[in-house]
């Protein structure tokens, strides 16, 4: 039944008759809300569309148009209407969610009637028939009220708009006017009258601007010591001030300038007594000057070089005194009667680099004070004693013979005292550096330490000229040491580093250099090593600022120093594996335009190709191509390295670092540096490249070279026999205990190695998935490869340093070692290649080929068509990897090479297995073969493919006669014995006698017994 709720005043059950009024009105009443929201939410339309739009959700069916016409021609009873309307249940008339079904269903029997039902069914139609004739009654009855409140409604809409549409161009024209002109006129008047006033204000804020900044001038040359300068601009701004005297900033202003102004005289008669710690012209000027009108500037001279030698000694003395009593927390006065060389010795680990800083700050300031007399001097006579102007006429009574006589007397004694006072100045720092054990350091301290002392003995050099040979030998023997310790440690931490590297890329930005570490920050500063003044050109010497013309007016190379290693910033690595979703896209885009390809591109893909592939010009469509051959473009192109990988450029970093400090030990750092990548080297090989079963199949995959360096490494830094250390221990005790002729050379050279590698247990190697680790090799050789193209950048740097007659070690290291880490690529990516494809299935499918068909057969065998399989689950495989790892260029076409060479030479020995081969089984041969490459060549973009001519020569020397077989054989040595023997046997055996067979068979014999 499709109605469940009351429709009309008149439709109420047959109850008493209040009750059944109140129950029929309630009725009525809910259908007329019913139908009006109804109504509403289906539009203000006519009634007969309202009738049709009606929603089924209401729980009742209108009558269609068909029904109204057949209720209005059948003859009804008014009475007999109502009744059944009545004898609805009132369950019917209830809300919205009563479900009809289920209720009528719940009331069935438990036996069914079919003679019941049907009644049941009919007196159910006749209820609906009669709630529709009242419905379609009702509707018919209130249509033309409806209408005419319809017509009302339209009416006032219609004129709303119209008021809609006056109001909004009144406002428009009210707005133009506005703008037009209140707005405009009014705000141009204001603006003009601001103008003006702040015209006014700002010619006077720039006056007092500068005002303020005069202020700020006359303080740098009362430090400058200009007087005469100092006091003409304080009376000129004393003038100008007075005209704005009525702001109150300026009032405040004139009264400092006048304090200054009596500061400056006050200054003028203050006679400073120390000029050894801090020079001062004007003060040295007036001493000069005194000592003239005494007659005394012989003794001046001497008497200067006194407190000097005086000013070193305490100046050290106080500075490490201060360090020692600051470290034993307390002032006792035992320290203050030690001597200077045992006071060094209580220095502890933690003061000494700041106590060495100060130390040479404080001696920095005494020779620049003697640096700046001396040039005073130089002036003073250059110019013919311009000070000497403003003095008396009693001091012109100097004779120019005496005149002369002083200042030969003072050059002479101020050039002798420059090596006097620089040899006191090493004798202090050498017995302050010898006075602690340096081997505990850390390795920055340790290279902190160089740094001052380079820097020092750099002043000495422009300071005297000298070469500092204290220096240099007291730092250099205990920069071996500890150099020797430092190597021998990291080699170990390098090991561990090695053995639990999982082989995951490190996010780093594509724009990453090793300039950006800290590590090598000197060499921004200098692409190439510092050298000496006195080893420099004489050009370079005019136009080189050194140390003293530098800070002369102030400052402390030595405290720069130390500024610059807190300063050190770097921004090496990347957020994610993008560094931003526009280089992601333009990643992308490099696809679609062969215009934006850049030049590099053109000319060879990426930096890793380092020889491995020759480079050629590339076409439009190898470019196109490159979406299915290159798996490098669904990444930014940043560096592929590891996290062991930049610790080892860091190290590298450090060690140049005391290298390009101390270059008397260039060798045996560039010696050290060497190891680290030997060792790096040999990792990779051992955990990826090393299968004694491929390195046996004869294809060339490790060169010679290769296979020389790593024999190298391995016995010149890797020391097989290590179990633990104390067993190694005890071992090594037994044998110096056992055998007198055992030395400590032997023990040394044993120190010298480090124990074999293990790979980690976390990389897995073994899984067909994941392409047997691809992901892992490929991080762990491109990032030897960046580690190769690193060491390449800093030759010519090494080149530099390294003294001229060990240049050939460091040649030969780069020949022989950096160069081959890209050969590492093709016996690491060969394992992955003969475990990617299932050959031996292919075999096993090939062996069960009928070769000696009868008919020349139009379709291939079901081997082609499993090997091409094959190669699209590897190619999806590279596909997956490439989402984790960027596969450079030379990567792909590797392993794509090793695959189809595999394959081809698969294809070859299951050729070579046929016992029976007709004519047109040899083409049915050569139909698979090129149904193979057409196929392949979708795939890959190598070109040509692989060992091609490999499987065509084979195959087409089934069609060879006797007398060019003999010939084919000797010229084709890349076949095997039993390959070769198939020919003979197979192709030929039933044209050719025994006697020729036998021929050819020792033909044969005679190639491969040189093999054997």
């Amino acid at each position: 039944m499709q109605y469940g709720f009351p429709v009309s005043d008149g439709l109420k059950p047959a109850e008493g008759q209040g009750a059944g009024r109140r129950a029929a009105s309630r009725r009525a009443l809910f259908a007329m809300q019913k139908i009006k929201s109804l109504m509403t939410r289906q539009g203000l339309r006519s009634p007969q569309e309202n009738v049709h739009d009606l929603s089924p959700i209401e729980n009742f069916r209108i009558p269609s148009k068909e029904e109204f016409r057949e209720l209005r021609e059948q003859p009804t009873d008014p009475q007999a209407q109502q009744e059944i309307i009545n004898s609805i249940e009132e369950v019917y008339f209830s809300n919205d969610s009563f479900d009809i079904v289920k209720y009528e269903l719940e009331k069935l029997p438990p036996v069914l009637s079919l003679q019941e039902l049907e009644e049941y069914r009919d007196k159910l139609k006749q209820q609906q028939a009669a709630v529709s004739k009242k419905v379609a009654d009702l509707i018919l009855e209130k249509q033309p009220a409806y209408a005419k409140e319809l017509e009302r409604v339209t009416s006032l809409q219609t004129g709303l708009q119209l008021a809609a549409v006056i109001c909004t161009n009144g406002r428009r024209h009210l707005n133009i006017a506005k703008e037009g002109f209140t707005q405009a006129s009014l705000g141009l008047l204001a603006n003009q009258r601001k103008r003006q006033l702040l015209i006014g204000l700002l010619k006077s804020l720039r006056t007092i601007k500068t005002l303020q900044r005069t202020d700020v001038r006359l303080s740098e040359m009362l430090e400058e010591e200009d007087y005469p300068g100092a006091i003409q601009l304080c009376l000129e701004c004393q003038k100008a001030a007075s005209t704005f005297k009525h702001y109150s900033c300026i009032s405040e202003l004139n009264s400092k300038l006048q304090d200054t102004l009596e500061q400056i005289e006050e200054q003028l008669d203050v006679a400073l007594s120390k000029i050894c710690k801090n020079f001062d012209i004007s003060h040295y000027t007036k001493v000069q000057q005194a000592y003239r009108l005494l007659g005394k500037t012989q003794t001046a001279m001497d008497q200067l070089h006194m407190h000097f030698t005086q000013a070193i000694h305490n100046t050290v003395f106080q500075v490490v005194l201060g360090y020692v009593e600051l470290c034993a927390g307390n002032t006792d006065t035992k320290f203050q009667k030690l001597q200077y060389k045992d006071l060094c010795t209580h220095i502890t680990s933690d003061s000494y680099i700041p106590c060495l800083a100060d130390l040479c700050k404080a001696l920095w300031e005494v020779m620049l004070s003697y640096y700046r007399t001396m040039q005073w001097h130089e002036t003073h006579d250059r110019d013919g004693g311009p000070a000497l102007s403003s003095v008396s006429d009693g001091s012109n009574a100097i004779g120019a013979e005496e005149a002369n006589f002083d200042r030969s007397y003072v050059k002479k004694k101020l050039e002798h005292g420059l090596s006097r006072i620089w040899q006191d100045v090493q004798l202090k720092v050498k017995t302050y550096l010898l006075g602690t054990d340096l081997s505990n350091f850390k390795y920055d301290d340790f290279i902190f330490v160089l740094d001052i002392i380079s820097r020092l003995m750099q002043v000495g050099e422009e300071f005297c000229g000298s070469k500092s040979e204290v220096l240099q030998e007291s730092i250099r023997k205990q920069s071996v040491n500890y150099f020797k310790n430092y190597h021998r440690t990291r080699l170990e931490e390098l090991r561990m580093f090695l053995e639990n590297e999982t082989w995951e890329l490190c996010p780093v930005k594509a724009s990453f250099s090793i300039l950006q570490l800290h590590e090598f920050k000197f060499m921004e500063q200098s692409r190439s090593p510092s050298m000496s003044p006195s080893k420099q050109p004489a050009s370079a010497i005019s136009t080189t600022v050194t140390l003293f013309e530098q800070y002369c007016n102030g400052g402390n190379p030595f405290e720069i120093q130390a500024n610059n290693k807190d300063e050190e910033t770097e921004d090496v690595l990347a957020s994610n594996g993008y560094e931003s979703d526009e280089q992601e896209k333009s990643a992308y885009q490099e696809y679609d335009s062969d215009s934006d390809v850049p030049e590099e591109l053109k000319r060879d893909y990426v930096d890793e190709q380092t020889g491995d592939v020759p480079v050629k010009s590339i076409s439009r469509e190898t470019l196109k191509s490159r979406k299915r051959s290159d798996y490098s473009l669904n990444k930014v192109n940043a560096p592929i390295l590891t996290n062991t990988t930049l610790n080892v450029i860091r190290l590298v970093g450090k060690y140049m670092q005391m290298m390009n400090i101390l270059k008397p030990i260039a060798f045996d750092v560039i010696h050290f540096m060497s190891q680290l990548f030997d060792y790096y080297l040999y990792a990779v090989y051992t955990f990826f490249g090393r299968n004694d079963t491929f390195e046996l199949t004869g294809l060339g995959l490790s060169s010679s070279r290769l296979r020389t360096t790593l024999n190298r490494i391995q016995e010149s830094l890797i020391d097989l026999t290590v179990k633990e250390p104390k067993a190694e221990l005890i071992q090594t005790l037994q044998e110096v205990s056992t055998d007198s002729t055992v030395t400590l050379t032997a023990v040394e050279e044993r120190k010298e190695k480090v124990p074999s590698l293990h790979l980690s247990h976390l990389v897995v190697l073994t899984s067909g998935n994941t392409l047997y680790g691809l992901a892992e090799r490929v991080v762990a050789t491109e990032s030897l490869v960046f580690l190769a193209e690193q060491f390449e950048f800093l030759q010519p740097h090494l080149d530099t340093v390294m003294p001229a007659a060990k240049k050939p070690f460091l040649q030969q290291f780069y020949s022989q070692t950096v160069s081959t880490a890209s050969e590492l690529r093709k016996p690491i990516y060969w394992i992955v290649a003969a475990k990617a494809i299932d050959y031996e299935q292919m075999l096993l499918l090939m062996a069960n080929v009928k070769w000696d068909v009868k008919e020349i057969m139009s379709q291939h065998n079901i081997y082609v068509d499993s090997l091409l399989k094959e190669f699209e689950q590897f190619n999806r495989r590279l596909n997956e990897v490439s989402k984790k790892v960027r596969i450079p260029l030379p990567v792909s076409n590797i392993l794509w090479e090793h695959c189809i060479r595999l394959a081809n030479r698969t294809l070859v020995e299951g050729y070579a297995n046929v016992k029976k081969c007709s004519n047109e089984g040899r083409a049915l041969m050569q139909l698979d073969f090129q149904q193979f490459l057409m196929k392949l060549e979708k795939l890959t973009d190598i070109r040509p493919i692989p060992d091609k001519e490999f499987v065509e020569t084979y195959i087409k020397a089934y069609y060879l006669t006797e007398n060019d077989m003999e010939r084919w054989i000797k010229e084709h040595r890349e076949y095997s014995t039993k390959q070769l023997t198939n020919l003979v046997n197979v192709c030929l055996g039933s044209h050719i006698n025994k006697k020729a067979r036998q021929k050819l068979l020792a033909a044969i014999d005679d190639i491969d017994r040189p093999k054997r």
